[in-house]
């Protein structure tokens, strides 16, 4: 059997009508894997929650549980956050896309091919990813772009940058 990991899809946020309906902050890049009618999230808590039906609305996931059949009862879910028990060996749905806990830990050659650091995290801003590195003169942000980071090899353990004055170094 595959290892299974817990990672954080979302957060509750504001019930929506009177019948239930809450909306989820979404932490997940795959909304619709992760919250789909019959699936279990669970709180912070411990407790599990089954999905029973998910729509779209304006751009927003609208989400309704097993057990929380109007606005009163699903209230008490605001803010809580939910996590998902995932296969470790689960992959992206698109190819050269990344799950975070696949890119944290992974070592950081410059572009020669040298160890140059440790990816700590992965930062996402409205404008583009950014992987947070750790050097041996400080954390760095580099850019998670095919133009600086031009390869990835989750095998290997590593992901490469390329050769941009300034990644790695503060410039005079």
């Amino acid at each position: 059997m595959d290892e299974q990991l817990e990672v954080i899809v979302g957060k509750v946020g504001r019930a929506h009508g009177i019948r239930g309906d809450v909306s989820i902050d979404l932490s997940t890049d795959e909304p619709g894997r992760r919250f789909f009618a019959g699936a279990v999230v669970k709180l912070a808590s411990g407790r599990e929650l089954t999905v029973e039906k998910t729509i779209w609305q304006r751009g927003r996931l609208l989400v309704s549980f097993a057990g929380y059949p109007d606005r009163t009862a699903v209230e008490k879910l605001t803010g809580e956050v939910l996590s998902a028990q995932v296969p470790a060996s689960e992959l992206p749905s698109e190819d050269d896309e990344y799950f975070d806990r696949q890119l944290v830990g992974l070592t950081v050659l410059d572009h020669l091919g040298e160890e140059a650091g440790t990816v700590r995290d992965v930062l996402h801003l409205p404008s583009q990813d950014l992987l947070d590195v750790t050097t041996e003169n400080g954390s760095r942000l580099i850019p998670f772009v095919r133009a600086l980071v031009p390869a990835v090899d989750l095998e290997a353990g590593t992901c490469q940058l390329a050769d941009v004055p300034g990644l790695l170094e503060d410039l005079e």
